[in-house]
């Protein structure tokens, strides 16, 4: 079973308006609602590709309920603990011609003993399972709490995927997370450079698996992607073509593409393609992309 994390998840509220006008009364084009959160994005992508997923996380009041119905709605398993107060955040994207701005939620307050719950039931993982932990952290968890995670799993030979920022993803590497997933812009930040192609980007990754990161797939939206794969293997492509509509969601379908094109035969160059395309075909749709989309695009690479 894969198991993702998603330690604030939301419901985020996309709104699109054709001619917005600050400081006066719009009217909206297009609205929808939808669970977000990163490990969430994960799960919902997986199941699109035939991959079952349990979410794991926390959730509270009335839009943590509304988390969990549409979650079950999709296929896909949720085991959220529930909070003693608070709600889950709500998270307005707004859509206007040539611009996307958000606007994100603080979410609850995460009392202590809610954490152990949820590292209770990561210890009830083994070897046969995943576990993906993504995304930032609320105010109300400790800086170090992807550290505490995989430090707490060291040496159960559970594979790991992270998909963070900063001190974040550095912080877990002496513990070979299986897959780490930063985009160009953050690797480069890690490294105080700038990397503006595919080339620039290769030594690098291989700089992370040297610290300890067994697979580093890197995102560069429309350059395409680069894998620097545990079988020693750089894997590398152009980004398919398409009209990009959204960028939410497209990193974390990545990682979703590429966990179930692992999974299904262990093979790198494949995982990677299937990355690639799930990405890809989250960017070129209105929300994430079906698995149609993603088998489609795969085709072409």
């Amino acid at each position: 079973m894969i198991y993702t994390v998603t330690f604030n998840p939301s419901l985020d509220y996309l709104i699109h308006i054709d001619d917005f006008k600050p400081g006066e009364v719009n009217r909206m084009s297009f609205e929808q609602i939808y669970p977000g959160g990163k490990g969430i994005n994960v799960s919902i992508v997986l199941q699109e590709l035939g991959c079952e997923s349990t979410a794991l996380g926390f959730a509270a009041g009335f839009t943590g309920d509304e988390i969990h119905r549409q979650l079950q709605e999709t296929g896909v398993r949720s085991d959220f603990i529930r909070l003693p107060s608070g709600n889950s955040r709500i998270n307005v994207k707004l859509k206007t011609p040539g611009s996307e701005t958000d606007m994100n939620g603080q979410g609850p307050e995460i009392p202590q003993d809610r954490i152990e719950e949820l590292f209770d039931r990561l210890d009830s993982l083994t070897e046969n399972d995943f576990l993906v932990i993504s995304g930032s952290i609320p105010g109300s968890l400790p800086d170090d709490i992807y550290e505490q995670i995989l430090k707490r799993l060291d040496g159960k030979s559970i594979p790991a995927a992270v998909d963070a920022t900063g001190e974040l993803l550095t912080n877990v590497l002496s513990y070979h997370p299986f897959l780490v997933k930063p985009n160009h812009h953050e690797l480069g930040e890690i490294f105080g450079v700038e990397l503006k192609n595919r080339g620039d980007v290769i030594p690098y990754a291989k700089k992370m698996q040297i610290i300890g990161a067994q697979n580093v797939l890197v995102s560069m939206a429309g350059e395409g992607a680069v894998l620097a794969a545990a079988d020693g293997e750089i894997y590398q492509s152009d980004a398919p073509k398409g009209t990009v509509r959204n960028s939410v969601g497209a990193g974390d379908s990545m990682v979703a593409g590429f966990l179930a094109g692992y999974l299904k035969n262990r093979n790198y160059k494949e995982a990677f393609h299937l990355g690639l395309a799930a990405g890809s075909a989250t960017a070129f749709s209105d929300g994430l992309a079906s698995g149609d989309d993603i088998r489609s695009l795969a085709e072409t690479l």
